[in-house]
């Protein structure tokens, strides 16, 4: 039992809805009835009732003197997703391709070709690969410069771009269609200049192109309108080249009156043991090793009922965590400012609710909650306290730390020391190797990488 509780807890909930369907199909003694509305329950209490609630004093507050980040730095934000099933860009290269003058070979080299080209627009194999491919796979005998022909056809399709082997290649191709002095002198650069231009060296990339600060910032703000994965055009890209649907586990609401309700939203019908199966004769006599058909009737009853006993646990678990993730942080769900999150690791989860840590982050491991203002990841709710003696969290830190750079010149960008002296004057004394820290989790750049002309 404890094993298959441990393997549903880690299950989001389409997960644990194939698995409870799994287990109908497979389980004859199983059965599922109409399921009861979904578990509710109701906090209007103060932080401060909360807290003596929770703890029999004061010295039995979590102290977050922990060192322990529970934030992974991959974590996102996602906004729920609707979408409608529409033309790939395999699909949509190939309807270009059928409109092409060319041989029933190179017609079939080119969809080959269109096929390893990703949601981005990118080749995802090399033309020497290719080639292999089609005359081990495909029966097709080409070499690779008749590849190589067919690709650069390809490369000449919609959308601009695709087809390219890298950034640099991408944004060529692009250019190449374009005409006019702003267009060469960008050729020019991303041709001939682009590890300058990566690396932001504007001041040596205008000197050494020998042009006017018009004309240079002219071809600038051309190269930044060109897209960087063209084939975003037709898929929609995300960041996994997959659509992502969240589906939220929890819902939380807070009304004007500081109430907040916590809804565990489950699909999941509420099982039961079936009649003939539940029949207590049947059992018995398997007792007595009457038949195979009677110890087959136990057997799936025991199974069944311990399926059911687990689901029930998975419930009351997730539930049980979500409240005490809500005591922690009523301030953020009452305002939805991250500025309100709270230091908040998983030993303070635990406290609460009971739970040993490894039940903790299961629980809480590709669960989503639902707000008035969109859904979060449960492990969006976890963060230190940067400093024993800073009494603030992650989030707030890195939320100041972003208006900073937000309003810093963007021709002078700040370095991490002179970020770190103006959290100090805000109040937040961390350390420069902190700052970056947090500034690599946001996804920002140095400050060298973050100038504009």
């Amino acid at each position: 039992m404890q094993l298959q509780f441990v393997k549903v807890l880690e299950m989001n909930g389409p997960e644990v809805e194939d698995e409870v369907q799994r287990a109908l199909d497979d389980n004859p003694a199983l059965e599922a009835v109409t399921p009861e509305e979904p578990e509710q329950e109701s906090f209007n209490e103060s932080a401060e009732e909360m807290q003596l609630a929770d703890y029999r004093n004061e010295d039995e507050i979590p102290s977050y003197r922990l060192e322990a980040n529970n934030h992974s730095r991959d974590d996102r934000y996602y906004e729920p997703v609707a979408v409608e099933r529409g033309e790939s860009l395999m699909e949509y290269l190939n309807s270009q391709i059928a409109e092409l003058n060319l041989s029933d070979t190179d017609r079939k080299v080119a969809r080959y070709i269109a096929g390893n080209i990703d949601d981005n627009g990118y080749m995802s194999r090399d033309l020497d690969d290719i080639a292999d491919d089609l005359a081990f796979q495909a029966g097709i005998d080409v070499d690779v410069d008749e590849v190589r022909r067919v690709w650069n056809i390809i490369r000449t399709l919609d959308p601009a771009g695709v087809g390219a082997v890298d950034l640099r290649d991408c944004l060529l191709l692009q250019l190449r269609r374009m005409a006019g002095a702003d267009a060469e002198l960008a050729r020019e650069i991303v041709e001939h200049y682009f590890d300058l231009f990566s690396r932001m060296h504007y001041d040596r990339l205008e000197s050494m192109l020998g042009v006017g600060e018009d004309r240079f910032r002219d071809a600038m703000e051309l190269i930044r309108t060109l897209n960087p994965k063209p084939g975003a055009l037709i898929t929609g890209g995300t960041d996994d080249e997959r659509t992502r649907h969240i589906t939220p586990d929890f819902n939380v609401d807070a009304d004007d009156n500081g109430v907040i309700t916590v809804t565990l939203l489950s699909h999941l019908p509420q099982l039961q043991i079936e009649a003939s199966f539940a029949d207590d004769r049947a059992v018995g006599a398997a007792k007595g090793g009457a038949s195979e058909a009677s110890l087959f009737i136990k057997q799936k009853r025991d199974e069944a009922s311990t399926f059911i006993k687990v689901i029930a646990m998975r419930q009351q678990t997730l539930f049980r965590v979500m409240s005490a993730i809500v005591k922690l942080q009523r301030e953020f769900f009452l305002s939805e400012d991250p500025a309100d999150l709270k230091p908040m690791i998983l030993k303070d989860v635990a406290s609460i609710t009971g739970d040993d840590l490894s039940v903790i982050s299961r629980a809480t491991a590709g669960k989503y909650v639902a707000t008035r203002q969109g859904i979060y990841p449960l492990k969006f709710f976890f963060n230190e306290r940067p400093k024993d003696s800073l009494d603030a969290s992650s989030h707030e830190i890195m939320s100041a730390l972003r208006d900073i750079i937000d309003k810093e010149d963007k021709k002078n960008p700040l370095a991490d020391s002179a970020i770190a002296d103006e959290l100090c004057k805000a109040g937040y004394d961390i350390a420069r190797r902190t700052v970056a820290k947090y500034r690599e989790r946001l996804g920002i750049p140095v400050g060298r990488l973050r100038k504009r002309l």
